[in-house]
């Protein structure tokens, strides 16, 4: 009898210990707390080490920009559409049609990013963004012969060498200038339509996101994701930076990927995701380290190997195009060291970046997906991390998944070739942050915090890109 007594009592019924829900609540704020500190700790620091030495090359530390309160034209679109998604963007995610719901994503996603973007005006907030010295516009003329540019384009990389590329051109394949040339080509040259495609494109990488959630982990989660895909305080950048472009294309090929592991037409798919990756490689060195995320939808995909072959022919294509034209990949890849660490990339601290580069990835993901990574990172434990990949359960799955795009931005931090900037640098990798969200309850108060951020963000700081 009083075996049985003890064995029906509860373990703890002390009011002083939250379980359940409450508990979870209370680790998500610890969790934003932590991070907000850490945000906190990178500007105080960063200012000190700026003001003592003037080592670290950013006007607002961490992030390149420098304070500058401001309202623009793009103020009260970017207040409605952020009061919109908060208010119907989780009852609309989970009521409409799969296909309308991607339509409307890319839509509101568009409409987000070009109103943070018109807060600093047309041309400063959008036509100049790829115009100034540094980016790729500059050197627009000195691709009127492709090939020959192309065979030439390692002997221009490192600063001492003649005519040297400007840093953005120097510090990535020639895919990414490239790109600019063509659009310049067939008649849409110049920094306004540079800027158009930069966030018109960038912004279909919520819906790639969202192609790779729903046939990985479940169309729940996917739902549940779409409005933090939206609202994502990572538009601030993608608005308008090449890297949003970037961006774009690499999780595209991921998307590509899961559908062809998972059975959806695994040759056409497989193909397809092989050619975006292989472009991937060419549009910025550091895209490599997709290879981590690549390798995690491998393991949530059901059908692994049927679709490789096509992947592999396709991934092969891109490399094999521009190494006929004369490009050495390895070669300028050894080559942008040597400029990195020519120019600021040599003076701005690793001490201080290495942990200050996370401080910038809390600013650009938010609020919410710190909180959602907290309830990702807790899934390997409960379910054990050999069975993670095998286990049916949704929300373990997308763990995996924002798990792994963390480890390839942790390997991108300690590799030393991103200190600073990393707002835009990482946009890639960020982007398959952004669903932990979906795990959160409540998703209107998060959301509210996600907007505010990037409102804040956006007003009170003139951003570098």
């Amino acid at each position: 009898m009083n075996r049985d007594l003890l064995r029906d009592r509860p373990r703890d019924i002390s009011p002083d210990r939250p379980r359940g829900p409450l508990r979870d609540l209370l680790l998500d704020l610890s969790a934003v707390l932590a991070a907000a500190l850490l945000v906190t700790v990178a500007a105080l620091v960063g200012t000190a080490v700026q003001r003592r030495d003037h080592s670290l090359f950013v006007g607002w530390p961490p992030l390149f920009a420098r304070w500058e309160p401001h309202v623009g034209p793009g103020t009260p679109a970017a207040l409605v559409v952020a009061v919109a998604v908060v208010a119907y963007g989780p009852p609309l995610a989970a009521r409409l049609s799969w296909r309308p719901l991607l339509w409307v994503a890319w839509g509101a996603t568009t409409a987000w990013t070009f109103s943070l973007a018109l807060v600093d005006g047309w041309q400063r907030g959008v036509a100049g963004r790829l115009t100034t010295t540094n980016e790729y516009l500059t050197v627009i003329d000195r691709f009127h012969d492709i090939p020959a540019t192309l065979r030439d384009f390692t002997h221009h990389i490192v600063s001492q060498s003649p005519a040297p590329w400007p840093a953005h051109i120097a510090g990535h394949p020639p895919g990414a200038t490239l790109t600019f040339v063509l659009l310049d080509r067939i008649g849409l040259g110049g920094g306004g339509w540079a800027g158009v495609w930069c966030v018109t494109v960038g912004s279909t990488a919520a819906v790639a996101v969202l192609v790779t959630v729903r046939v990985l982990a479940g169309e729940a989660l996917a739902r549940r994701a779409a409005p933090f895909l939206v609202l994502a305080p990572a538009a601030v950048w993608v608005g308008a930076s090449a890297d949003g472009y970037f961006a774009a294309v690499a999780t595209w090929a991921v998307a590509f990927l899961a559908l062809a592991v998972t059975g959806s037409r695994p040759r056409a798919t497989g193909l397809v995701a092989g050619l975006l990756f292989g472009l991937t490689a060419y549009l910025s060195y550091g895209l490599v380290l997709y290879a981590v995320i690549a390798g995690a939808v491998l393991l949530l995909g059901s059908r692994r190997l049927r679709p490789l072959p096509y992947v592999v022919a396709g991934a092969a294509v891109v490399p094999v195009v521009f190494t006929l034209l004369g490009f050495d990949w390895w070669e300028a890849y050894r080559l942008l060291v040597t400029r990195y660490y020519q120019g600021v990339g040599g003076v701005r601290p690793y001490g201080y970046w290495v942990w200050a580069n996370l401080a910038c990835t809390v600013l650009i993901v938010g609020p919410a997906t710190v909180a959602g990574l907290r309830r990702a990172g807790a899934a390997p434990v409960r379910g054990g991390v050999r069975r993670l990949p095998r286990l049916p359960a949704a929300e373990p799955r997308l763990a995996l998944l924002a798990l792994a795009a963390l480890l390839a931005l942790l390997a991108a931090d300690l590799s030393g070739m991103s200190k600073a900037e990393t707002e835009r640098i990482w946009l890639p990798f960020a982007m398959w942050l952004l669903p932990a969200a979906a795990l959160l309850p409540r998703p209107r108060v998060w959301l509210a915090a996600q907007a505010a951020l990037a409102l804040l963000l956006n007003h009170l700081l003139l951003t570098g890109w």
